[in-house]
C-alpha cells in the first residue's frame, strides 16, 4: 500500500504503523514511550501527527505509534496543530523533569522551548510506562503505576516490598531518563530495594544473572539450569578454540 507523509509518497506494509513507516524513511517523529519490542500505548503523546483518509478533507490528530497505515492515508508530522500539541506536552514534561537532559533537548529541538516553569527539581520519571510494560513482558510484574494525579509514580504494587522483582535489570535499561537506579557489585545487584545474589560463571567467575532471574527463566521457559553456568564471553571463547582445533577458518565469530 502507499501512504503520504509530509508530501512524500511511501510504501507501507500490512500492519505497520505510521511511526514505523516514517522511521524507515528517515522522517523524525519524536517519541519517549515507544519500543519495537512492546505494544504501543501512546502514553507520552509526543508522536502525534495529523492525518486525513483518502478522499476525506477532514483531518484529525492521532498518535503515530498506534495508528495503522492504510492505502491513501495523508500524514502531516509538522502541521501547526501538531507543533502546538507537541509544545504543550514538552512544556509539561520539561516542567516535571527540568533536570533531565533528554527532556531539555527534546523541548528545544522539537518544541523550540528553552524556558519553562519548574514543578519539581528532582523528578526524573515521565510516566512513559516502558518499565512496567517491560516487566510485564518478562513476567514478574513487580512494578506498576501507583497513586493518582501528581502523586502517581512507578513502584511495587501498594508500595510493598518488591518481592516479585527478579533483578533482571530490564526496567533500568529501557528507562529513557535514567530514573530507575541499579547498582551491581561483584556478588549482588541492588534494585527496587532488593539485594539479589548473582549466579557466577564457573570459568571466569563473572556475574551471569541473579539467582532469582535464573530461577524465573528456568520455570517460565523450561530451560536447563546447567545452560547458565558459563558466561557468554567464555562460551564464545570455548567455541572459538573448538573451531580452531578442528581447523575451521574464521572461528565462531564468522
Amino acid at each position: 500500500m502507499e501512504i503520504t507523509i509530509d508530501g512524500k509518497k511511501l510504501s507501507a506494509k500490512e500492519g505497520e504503523t505510521i511511526l514505523a513507516v516514517a522511521r524507515r524513511a528517515g522522517i523524525d517523529i519524536p517519541s519517549l514511550c515507544h519500543h519495537e519490542a512492546l505494544d504501543p500505548v501512546g502514553a507520552c503523546r509526543l508522536c502525534v501527527v495529523e492525518v486525513a483518509r483518502n478522499g476525506d478533507e477532514r483531518k484529525r490528530i492521532v498518535t503515530a505509534c498506534q495508528y495503522p497505515a492504510e492505502e491513501g492515508l495523508s500524514v502531516e508530522t509538522r502541521s501547526p496543530l501538531v507543533i502546538e500539541q507537541r509544545q504543550t506536552t514538552l512544556s509539561l514534561l520539561a516542567a516535571r523533569c527540568p533536570d533531565v537532559e533528554l527532556i531539555r533537548d527534546l523541548a528545544e529541538r522539537c518544541g523550540g522551548i528553552t524556558e519553562y516553569t519548574r514543578f519539581d527539581e528532582n523528578e526524573k520519571c515521565i510516566l512513559c510506562y516502558l518499565c512496567t510494560r517491560t516487566c510485564a513482558a518478562v513476567g514478574p510484574e513487580a512494578i506498576a503505576a501507583v497513586g493518582r494525579g501528581k502523586l502517581k509514580e512507578i513502584a511495587p504494587p501498594f508500595h510493598s516490598d518488591a518481592e516479585a522483582c527478579i533483578g533482571c535489570g530490564a526496567c533500568h535499561r529501557i528507562c529513557p531518563t535514567g530514573c530507575i537506579t541499579m547498582e551491581d557489585t561483584a556478588d549482588t545487584r541492588k534494585i527496587w530495594g532488593r539485594e539479589l545474589p548473582f549466579v557466577k560463571c564457573e570459568v571466569c567467575n563473572a556475574p551471569i544473572m541473579t539467582q532469582a532471574h535464573l530461577a524465573h527463566t528456568v520455570e517460565r521457559l523450561g530451560v536447563d539450569e546447567g545452560d547458565y553456568t558459563t558466561c557468554a564471553a567464555c562460551k564464545r571463547k570455548a567455541l572459538a578454540e573448538r573451531f580452531s582445533a578442528i581447523g575451521v577458518v574464521g572461528g565462531a565469530g564468522e
